[in-house]
């Protein structure tokens, strides 16, 4: 496992156990306002392991299929960039 990887385990993991804090929270009737900051936490955990694996992906996986000469490949490759792009911004 590379390091970028192992850091966006550690938002993953820092994420749920947030997700399972927000929830105790939520059923105990804690202060909306406590509920919200710590949803929010939790949302930026996600967006930045987001982050990362995108970043990994282009440097890897999309880089090596512009490298090659196949155009069905490359064209799979942007259509996954855009599908994916287009989900982190709905």
């Amino acid at each position: 496992m590379t390091e970028q990887r192992k850091k966006t385990l550690i938002n993953f993991k820092k994420a749920q156990s947030l997700i399972g804090k927000i929830i105790k929270m939520t059923e105990s009737g804690e202060y909306c306002m406590d509920i919200m900051q710590q949803n929010l936490a939790a949302v930026g955990l996600l967006k930045s392991a987001h982050q990362m694996l995108l970043e990994g992906h282009l440097n890897s996986c999309f880089k090596n299929a512009m490298a090659s000469k196949n155009e069905k490949i490359k064209q799979k490759m942007i259509d996954e960039i855009l599908t994916v792009s287009k989900l982190a911004t709905k």
